[in-house]
């Protein structure tokens, strides 16, 4: 529903102190640095290879397309088998069924030509049956008493002011309004702007993000968080290595874009970033909020580095029909007669509800 330039975007102002020292790609040859274990899944024979500072070098374009349609909780068809054991042709027809909802989805006249994202599909390629890998039982933990009654009370409270979802633009999602995808939701695949960039400088690396072309620069020198009254849609990020991996611990979060209804104030999220192979990355996180779910939960995938996809300009502001249609389809609705949700009725504004890309 958005317009997008067919230019190569520049890296945002802060990324660009991140360049300055920027190493070469991940084809450097493997120089001197931290040895360490490398994953379970790794490229046989591969060694990870290193920045000019000695650094495990992450660098590249990377996609995680290929796991559009890939459930985040484990089907319950699957019940009481590992990822391990969805493999082959029984996932490859998963990955089929998977593409051909979401272009079916979005067939005819209303939405995006056929041929805008669709072609890029390509979901046979994906690796994963679903993404939560603990729980073992691939499901997000219940929440805890004190959320549920957090979330009702702030719906409740949301009703009460007499919205439809529809009556204004801040009625609408921060994603609908071209304003932010959260963390991670800005790193989980959909059907387009599924580009990411992530570059190195000396005690620092960046993650520029195609949707909603946001950038996080995360410091590695061991500075302390933003004081508590900080908050950033995108958290407040701290980063450290622990061997090959790079680890990032997020925190300070706001509380109109914390993700999946959890509480900004106590929400940490912990991201592991491993070099598996010459083109992959496996990028992992971790939810620990003991105020919303009853134990920490783990999700993970893979990113796959494809230099022939690199990021493209995010136009959302500048082509943002869909919000303007939504608006005016509701005017047009209560002139015949239809109007917008009120209170008592049903409807959630959308706010409240999980975005798609958050399943």
């Amino acid at each position: 529903m958005y317009q997008r330039l067919t230019a190569l975007t520049s890296l945002a102002a802060a990324a660009i102190v991140v360049t300055c020292a920027v190493a070469p790609l991940a084809g450097q040859a493997a120089q001197s640095g931290n040895k360490a274990t490398v994953a379970a899944t790794s490229t046989p024979g591969w060694r990870t290879p290193r920045t000019p500072w000695g650094d495990p070098d992450l660098q590249g374009n990377f996609t995680n397309l290929y796991e559009q349609g890939t459930p985040l909780e484990r089907p319950d068809e699957f019940a009481g088998r590992s990822l391990a054991e969805v493999q082959g042709e029984e996932l490859k027809k998963l990955k089929i069924a998977a593409q051909e909802r979401a272009i079916n989805a979005f067939q005819g006249p209303i939405h995006a030509p056929d041929n805008w994202w669709q072609d890029a599909l390509d979901s046979k390629r994906g690796s994963q049956a679903w993404l939560v890998v603990d729980p073992p039982d691939g499901k997000v933990p219940p929440m805890t008493d004190a959320a549920q009654k957090r979330i009702a009370a702030r719906a409740a409270a949301r009703r009460n002011l007499g919205h439809g979802p529809a009556d204004s633009y801040e009625d609408r999602s921060l994603y609908d309004r071209c304003i932010t995808r959260g963390l991670p939701g800005s790193m989980m695949p959909t059907i387009y702007g599924n580009s990411y960039k992530i570059v190195q400088g000396r005690g620092y690396v960046a993650i520029q993000y195609e949707m909603i072309h946001e950038t996080r620069v995360i410091p590695l020198d061991g500075q302390p968080h933003a004081g508590r009254n900080i908050r950033f849609d995108m958290g407040d990020a701290r980063g450290h290595w622990e061997g090959d991996t790079l680890v990032v611990e997020t925190t300070n979060f706001n509380d109109r874009s914390v993700y999946r209804n959890a509480n900004a104030e106590t929400l940490k999220l912990v991201e592991r970033f491993t070099r598996v192979g010459p083109n992959t990355v496996k990028w992992s996180v971790t939810f620990e909020d003991p105020s919303t779910w009853t134990r920490p939960w783990t999700f993970s995938l893979p990113l796959t580095r494809n230099d022939a996809e690199p990021m493209m300009q995010y136009e959302c502001h500048e082509g943002n029909y869909g919000l303007r249609n939504i608006l005016s389809g509701t005017r047009a609705e209560e002139r015949n007669g239809g109007g917008s949700a009120r209170p008592g009725s049903e409807a959630q504004p959308a706010d409240l509800a999980a975005p798609a890309e958050e399943r």
